[in-house]
C-alpha cells in the first residue's frame, strides 16, 4: 500500500492528506454542505496535482466524515418509521424517565427522530430468553407499512423487545418490507444494536435508520466519483471505535461513523504516544466546528460503548440522543475556530456552540459571514497572519474581523477589539479547560503529569494557553498537525466489532452457549475484514480481543471484563478476572455474592495498512511566509513575536517566546516564557515557564 489517500469531511474544512511512501501532501479546502464529495474531489485534485501522482496509481482511499453526526443533529435525516413491539411506541420518547438537570423546571430533551404517528406497534412478544410468547401478526403489519408508505415514509427502523435474544420476529418482517415495499431502507436493532436496555437500543436502531438513506446516498455517489475520477483503489471507512471498516458496512452501519474523524485524530495521538514513550497523554483536536479531548493512557485512547449525539443543555450527560457503538472516550464541545462569540443580556462573553461553518463562515474569510468567531480574535490578537492561510486558498481579512469584533462585543461591553478578542480567547480556552477536568474527574485520572498532544486546525493557536490553565508544563505539536485527523486514518487498524446481549449468571455458566456464541460473532467480524482484503485464516494477521460486561447481581451497572486471558469455561477463571477488574476501579470486591454478564463483545484488527516513514509532508510553503517579527496582543500590550515558517526551523535547536511558527494548515502560537525545541521527527516540543 505506496500511495494512499485520506480524506476527513469536518464542519468547516476538510482534509485531504495523500501518502506516498512515507511522504505526505496535505490540503485544506471549505466544506461543501450542499454536495460535500465536491469539497473532497476539489481537494484530491489538488493534493494529486501537486505530488505528480496519477488517479490509478492511488492504492487505498481512507474516509472519515461527520455527515451522520450533522444529519442528526441538523435534523436532516429521511423520514423514518419505527416498528416496535404493541404498547411500547412511545420507549424513545420516555426514554429513562429521569432528569438530567434537577432543580431547572425548563428542562426538556430533543424531540425524538420518529414523530408519534409514524411509530407503529405491531402484536407480537418474546421472552427475555428467546421464546415466542406472542407470533408476529404479518397482516396488522402490513396494513401499517402500507399507511407509513403513503404518508412518504422512507426509512423503517425494526426494534421488538428481547430481539437481542431472537430476532427471528425481526427477521420476518424484514424479509415482509423486502418482499412488497423494497423502496424502504430497514435497519435491524437486532443487528444494529443486539444488546439488552430497550431505550439505548432503540434509540439507535432508529438514529441508523434515520441516517441510512443520506449515507448510503453520498457513499455511493463518492465511490462513483472516484472511479469517473480514474480512482479505482478500494475506499475503507473510520468508524467511532478508532478502526477501519469497508464501504459496504459503512452504509449499513452509518450510525458507527458519527464519531470517524475525532477518532482518526485519537489514533494519532496514541500513536505519537507510543513512539515518544509517553505514558500518559491528553489528546487536544480544535478544528472549525468543535474542540475534542481525549485521554490516551500506556498508548491507548479509553474506549467505551455508549456516546451522546447533540446534548442540547450545556453539554451534559443525559440531555442527548444516545447510542450505543464502540466509540473512542472523549469529551467534545462547541469550541471551534468557527464557533461565534456573543454577549448573553447579563454582559457576559459566550463562545458556541454555534458556528459560522464554512457557510458563510468567519467576518475575517470575506465570505459574507458577520458574526464574530474564535478566528475572528485570533486574527485581531496578530496570532493568525491573513496571507497565507489555509496553504493560501482564504485571504484573511483583519479589517472585517476588526469591525466585527467591535460591533458584536467591543461596543457591547466598553472594551476595544484588542481586549474584546483576548477576552474571547480567555473564555473559549477556559471552557475547553473546564472540559478536560470534568472529563478527568470522571475517569479519576489526574491532568498536569500530562503532555498535550495538539492537532487540527485551530489546536496549535491555543494549545500552549490550554496547557497552562491546566497546569501541563509541555505540548506537542506534531508535522502537518492541521490535518491530524486525516493523518490518523493512515495510521488506523482495520477494525470491527460485534456484540451479544446474553444474559447468565456465573453460578450457572453455560459454556457451551458462550463458546457457540463467540464462534457466531467471530464469523460475523470475520466477513467484514474479508471484504476489506485481510488474511483472516493466518493469525499473525488478526488479533481476536473478548470481553464481557458483569456485575454483581442487583446492580444497575456493569464494568467491562478482558477474556483474552480467560477461560471462558471456567467459572473461576471469569470470577477472578472481575474482582480485578471491580477492585480496579471501586478499590474492593463484595464477597459471597453472585456475578452476572450481561453482554458479551469481540473485536477483530488486523494490522495498519503500510507504515508511515515519517510525519514530515512536503508542504514547504516558505515562499508564502517570510521571516521577520509581529506583533502580538497579550492582554496587557502588544509583544514583538519571531516569526517563523515551520520549514526553516532546525533539528535540535532551540527557540525563546514570543514566537509564531507558520505553515500551510495552522499555526503554532508559543508565548513569552515558553520554549521551542524541534525534535528530529520535527514534532515542535514547546514547555511552558522556560527551557527543558
Amino acid at each position: 500500500m505506496s500511495i494512499r489517500l485520506s480524506v476527513d469531511i469536518g464542519g468547516t474544512f476538510t482534509d485531504v492528506v495523500l501518502s506516498q511512501l512515507g511522504h505526505l501532501t496535505t490540503t485544506k479546502v471549505l466544506t461543501t454542505h450542499a454536495d460535500p464529495a465536491l469539497g473532497v474531489m476539489t481537494g484530491i485534485g489538488a493534493v494529486l496535482e501537486r505530488s505528480a501522482v496519477s488517479p490509478s496509481q492511488i492504492d487505498l482511499v481512507l474516509h472519515g466524515t461527520t455527515l451522520a453526526t450533522n444529519a442528526l443533529i441538523e435534523r436532516r435525516g429521511a423520514p423514518t418509521a419505527l416498528l416496535t413491539t404493541a404498547g411500547h411506541r412511545d420507549v424513545i420518547e420516555m426514554a429513562s424517565e429521569n432528569r438530567f438537570e434537577q432543580y431547572d423546571v425548563n428542562i426538556d430533551r430533543p424531540a425524538p427522530l420518529v414523530p408519534r404517528r409514524w411509530r407503529v406497534g405491531v402484536p407480537e412478544r418474546m421472552t427475555f430468553d428467546g421464546q415466542i410468547l406472542v407470533p408476529l401478526d404479518q397482516s396488522v403489519l402490513t396494513s401499517a407499512l402500507d399507511k407509513l408508505l403513503s404518508e412518504g415514509v422512507k426509512a423503517v427502523a425494526i426494534g421488538y423487545f428481547h430481539s437481542y435474544a431472537n430476532a427471528e420476529h425481526e427477521q420476518q418482517t424484514a424479509a415482509l418490507i423486502a418482499q412488497k415495499y423494497p423502496q424502504l431502507s430497514v435497519s435491524r436493532s437486532s443487528m444494529v444494536c443486539p444488546e439488552i436496555r430497550e431505550y439505548e437500543r432503540l434509540s439507535t436502531t432508529v438514529a441508523n435508520a434515520y441516517v441510512k438513506p443520506l449515507m448510503s446516498k453520498y457513499l455511493s455517489s463518492l465511490a462513483e466519483q472516484l472511479r469517473s475520477r480514474g480512482i479505482k483503489a478500494q475506499v475503507l471507512m473510520m468508524t467511532s471505535g478508532g478502526g477501519l471498516t469497508t464501504l459496504a458496512a459503512a452504509a449499513e452501519y452509518p450510525i458507527r461513523l458519527v464519531e470517524s474523524g475525532p477518532a482518526g485524530g485519537a489514533a494519532l495521538a496514541a500513536d505519537i504516544a507510543r513512539a515518544a514513550k509517553l505514558d500518559q497523554v491528553l489528546s487536544f483536536d480544535m478544528g472549525g466546528t468543535t474542540a475534542k479531548i481525549c485521554l490516551i493512557d500506556q498508548g491507548q485512547p479509553q474506549h467505551s460503548r455508549s456516546f451522546e449525539v447533540d446534548r442540547s443543555y450545556r453539554f451534559k450527560k443525559g440531555s442527548g440522543l444516545p447510542v450505543r457503538i464502540p466509540v473512542v472516550e472523549m469529551v467534545e464541545i462547541g469550541a471551534g475556530g468557527g464557533s461565534i462569540v456573543t454577549v448573553d443580556p447579563l454582559q457576559r462573553i459566550q463562545v458556541g456552540p454555534a458556528s459560522a461553518g464554512s457557510e458563510p463562515g468567519p467576518a475575517c474569510y470575506g465570505r459574507g459571514g458577520e458574526a464574530v468567531t474564535v478566528t475572528d480574535a485570533d486574527v485581531v490578537l496578530g496570532h493568525l497572519i491573513p496571507d497565507g492561510f489555509a496553504g493560501g486558498s482564504i485571504q484573511l481579512s483583519a479589517a472585517r474581523a476588526e469591525v466585527a469584533m467591535g460591533s458584536s462585543v467591543g461596543q457591547a461591553l466598553g472594551l476595544d477589539n484588542q481586549q474584546a478578542a483576548y477576552a474571547a480567547a480567555q473564555i473559549v480556552e477556559e471552557n475547553m479547560a473546564s472540559a478536560a477536568r470534568a472529563h478527568a474527574s470522571e475517569w479519576g485520572k489526574a491532568l498536569h503529569e500530562r503532555c498535550l498532544i495538539a492537532f487540527g486546525g485551530a489546536a496549535p493557536l491555543h494549545a500552549v494557553a490550554l496547557a497552562s490553565k491546566l497546569k501541563i508544563n509541555t505540548v506537542r505539536v506534531p508535522p502537518g498537525a492541521g490535518v491530524g485527523s486525516a493523518l490518523g486514518f493512515l495510521r488506523a487498524p482495520i477494525r470491527f466489532e460485534v456484540v451479544r446481549s446474553r444474559y447468565m449468571r456465573l453460578g450457572g455458566l453455560q459454556a457451551a452457549a458462550v463458546a457457540a456464541m463467540f464462534a457466531e460473532m467471530r464469523a460475523e467480524a470475520a466477513q467484514v475484514l474479508m471484504d476489506a482484503g485481510v488474511d483472516v485464516a493466518a493469525k499473525s494477521q488478526v488479533r481476536e480481543q473478548r470481553q464481557a460486561y458483569m456485575r454483581y447481581a442487583g446492580q444497575g451497572y456493569e464494568i467491562a471484563v478482558d477474556l483474552d486471558a480467560l477461560s471462558t469455561t471456567d467459572e473461576a477463571a471469569f470470577r477472578g478476572g472481575f474482582e480485578v477488574a471491580y477492585t480496579k476501579l471501586y478499590g474492593r470486591t463484595i464477597p459471597d455474592m453472585d456475578i452476572e454478564v450481561l453482554s458479551w463483545t469481540l473485536a477483530l484488527t488486523a494490522p495498519q495498512l503500510g507504515q508511515i516513514e515519517s510525519l514530515a509532508t512536503n508542504d514547504d510553503d516558505t515562499d508564502k511566509h517570510a521571516t521577520g517579527e509581529r506583533e502580538l496582543f497579550d492582554g496587557q500590550t502588544w509583544v514583538k513575536a519571531q516569526v517563523m515558517p515551520r520549514a526553516q526551523l532546525v533539528a535540535t535547536e532551540q527557540y525563546a517566546g514570543p514566537m509564531l511558527v507558520i505553515e500551510a494548515q495552522t499555526t503554532t502560537v508559543i508565548p513569552a516564557g515558553a520554549c521551542l525545541e524541534i525534535e528530529q521527527d520535527g514534532t515542535l516540543l514547546i514547555t511552558l515557564g522556560g527551557r527543558p
